[in-house]
């Protein structure tokens, strides 16, 4: 095992990667920007080196400073986290030509996933069902048209580099078309560096279904279960649950199979997720993330395995402990992305100072954050504040326990999305598993979000006062959203 890991992160993926390497005997590395100088994580681990201004590209992806701190610090290994470096296959590279273990798969394989194009004709060859579409990148628009009206409407336009729900429309005639495309590729250019574009069939009634993997450097390879992650926003996740509601023991086998298949076609080493879309019994591959999911906790909680540790271990060079018959799963587990943000906004994120926090606790309760009392959710960055996630021995368990965990929860100084959270849990399509990437739209979630907001006040003032009878006006906004805070400074008074 690792003596000491640099984490290359920060917030609560930072802390969970710490976590797993402090219960392993091993010395953990933080790197931190002038924006977290007084941060948790850095704060956490075993040492903290400054590397650079607050945005994101003067610090944490600053690929020179970062070995060059691993490599002053005496690190082993370096754990990625998610997002910022953790899929570029150049910062692999050079762990790999520093002498540094890259706590992820190797290069190569993050390069082949890394375009969706080279990715999707992979999986082609490998015998996995994609979506119907270009085998190539789309050269010019009038070529583009007429692959889009050989497809038929609605079709999908995606850049290769794309990620994060960033750099995908659909289209639903001819006549958007042109529109459509010219911005996909402004996006691609601006958000990736790269252009290049392709188009899909676009799935119907699609829900989002993902298999955790882990392979070790041996050739083994097993999937740790399913996620749903169908509630979406601008396709990226807000809710996620492990198992699916659709899943039967026959399709996560098939499903299950053929995610180890994608991964071997790529020579896959560490933990990984193999995306689908699923419609009306036909699944269809997506891509892979290279990486440990921000939703890895859900089957943390349904199978006992830390995934985090599992990374280590493979990154040391030690063999899958487990066997595909020896993954079974427990209960149901459900998670809500916690977000410094206001629904009734669009979404937008909403930085600022939390002045009054308590996380919620009780039988099956998980909270996986970075933030705590008088944190500034920095502008710069992801706006999540943290994962809550609820364990349940059935499915209406577990809403039922993060009903109520979303209740307990005060966060007051930001807009939250918390309105959402509880409007979603309580909605009946939801409850009964009736779930699609569209169901924000579809069951207009919004309107029962600005419900939630009215109801919310007499909550927030009630069990703020617990936390500071002085300062009700503050505290009475705790999971509600900023549009509504002269309606709470009135009845505060």
């Amino acid at each position: 095992m690792f003596k000491k890991v640099l984490v290359a992160n920060r917030g609560e993926i930072a802390i969970r990667a710490m976590r797993a390497c402090r219960e392993l005997g091993v010395k953990t590395v933080a790197v931190y920007s002038e924006a977290d100088k007084n941060a948790l994580f850095a704060k956490y681990a075993d040492e903290a080196y400054y590397i650079g201004p607050a945005p994101s590209s003067q610090s944490y992806l600053n690929m020179d400073k970062i070995i060059e701190v691993a490599l002053e610090s005496g690190a082993e290994g370096i754990h990625p986290g998610y997002g910022f470096l953790s899929e570029n296959s150049v910062f692999a590279r050079k762990c790999e030509e520093a002498g540094i273990v890259f706590i992820g798969p190797p290069s190569k394989a993050i390069e082949q996933m890394g375009s969706k194009i080279a990715a999707r004709n992979t999986m082609i060859k490998a015998g996995v069902p994609v979506v119907p579409g270009t085998e190539g990148a789309i050269s010019n628009e009038e070529e583009a048209i007429e692959i889009a009206d050989s497809i038929g409407y609605p079709v999908m336009i995606k850049a290769s580099a794309g990620g994060g729900g960033i750099g995908m429309k659909i289209v639903h005639s001819k006549e958007g078309f042109k529109a459509a495309l010219n911005s996909i590729q402004s996006v691609a250019a601006s958000a990736f560096g790269d252009p290049t574009v392709f188009i899909e069939k676009y799935v119907e009634e699609p829900r989002h279904i993902e298999f955790q993997i882990l392979a070790d450097k041996y050739g083994d390879v097993v999937y740790v279960m399913e996620r749903e992650c169908s509630i979406q926003r601008r396709h990226q996740k807000l809710i996620e649950e492990a198992p699916s509601p659709v899943m039967t023991p026959e399709l996560r086998k098939e499903m299950g199979e053929t995610a180890v298949k994608a991964a071997k076609a790529i020579g896959y080493e560490n933990a990984g997720t193999v995306e689908f879309l699923y419609s009306k019994g036909d699944y269809y591959f997506l891509e892979v993330n290279t990486r440990l999911q921000v939703e890895h906790t859900i089957t943390e909680m349904i199978t006992g395995i830390d995934l985090a540790k599992q990374q280590l271990h493979i990154a040391c060079g030690e063999k899958l402990p487990y066997k595909q018959e020896d993954i079974v799963h427990r209960g149901w587990a459900i998670e809500c992305r916690i977000n410094a943000e206001d629904p009734l906004n669009d979404f937008a994120p909403s930085p600022g100072k939390i002045r009054r926090y308590r996380s919620a606790g009780g039988p099956g309760i998980r909270v996986d954050s970075g933030v705590h009392m008088g944190y500034t959710i920095s502008p710069y960055y992801d706006s999540m504040i943290s994962k809550l996630c609820a364990w349940g021995q059935t499915r209406e368990e577990a809403i039922d326990r993060m009903k109520r965990a979303l209740y307990e929860y005060v966060v007051a100084g930001v807009t939250t999305n918390i309105p959402f959270h509880k409007a979603v849990l309580r909605n009946e399509a939801f409850r009964e598993g009736k779930l699609t990437t569209h169901f924000i739209d579809e069951y207009n979630i919004i309107e029962d979000v600005k419900k939630v907001v009215e109801e919310d006040t007499t909550k927030g003032v009630t069990l703020a006062s617990v936390l500071d009878n002085k300062d009700l006006k503050i505290a009475a906004v705790t999971a509600a959203v900023g549009s509504y805070v002269n309606a709470v400074k009135k009845q505060t008074k």
